[in-house]
Order: C-alpha cells, then structure tokens, then sequence
C-alpha cells in the first residue's frame, strides 16, 4: 500500500476514534456533557490540523459547534469529513493534505 492511501486509512481510523471519544459524554450522563467543554475546543484543532486549507477551517468550526452543543455528540463530524474528502469529493490525497 502506498503512503497516501496509507494516509488515507489512518485519517478514518483517527476519525473514528475522535468520533468514539466526542460520544463518551454519554457515559456518565451530566458530568458527561461538562468534559465537552475540553473536547470541543480540541476536536476543532484536530479537525484543522486534519484537513487544510478552508475546508479543514470550516470542518473545524463545525466539529466545535457539534462537540460544545449537549445532545449532538453523536453526529459522527469526523468520519462524515472523511467520507465528504475521500467518498463523495474524491479530493486527489496531495489536495486533501494541502500540498500545492
């Protein structure tokens, strides 16, 4: 396998763990919902450093919104990005990583 699909395969599987993570909240109902005051703020950053350009901007404000909104954790905004990048965009690997 070559490195950008190698690439690729490991953005879903940090998507997916990101996602399990953002859902945790719903573990310890209540308490739950405070740690999202730390995970939004960070699964925004992941989501920047992720995705570039204005689409990993974009994906990184609505990763916050989801994550900082109680109820919505179980939106899946890190593997729907990966799908909206890799499935449905069919974004070339060296754009999706931001290389000009």
């Amino acid at each position: 396998m070559d490195n950008s699909k190698n690439d690729k395969y490991k953005k879903l599987i940090l998507g997916l763990l990101f996602d399990g993570i953002g859902m945790l909240s719903f573990v310890i109902p209540f308490i739950g919902e405070f740690s999202d005051l730390i995970w939004a703020p960070m699964a925004g950053w992941l989501m920047t450093r992720m995705y570039k350009g204005k689409i990993g901007q974009g994906a990184g404000i609505l990763a916050f919104i989801e994550e900082i909104i109680p109820g919505l954790d179980v939106i899946p905004t890190f593997t729907l990005m990966w799908l909206y990048t890799y499935v449905l965009k069919k974004v070339p690997h060296n754009k999706a990583i931001g290389v000009k």
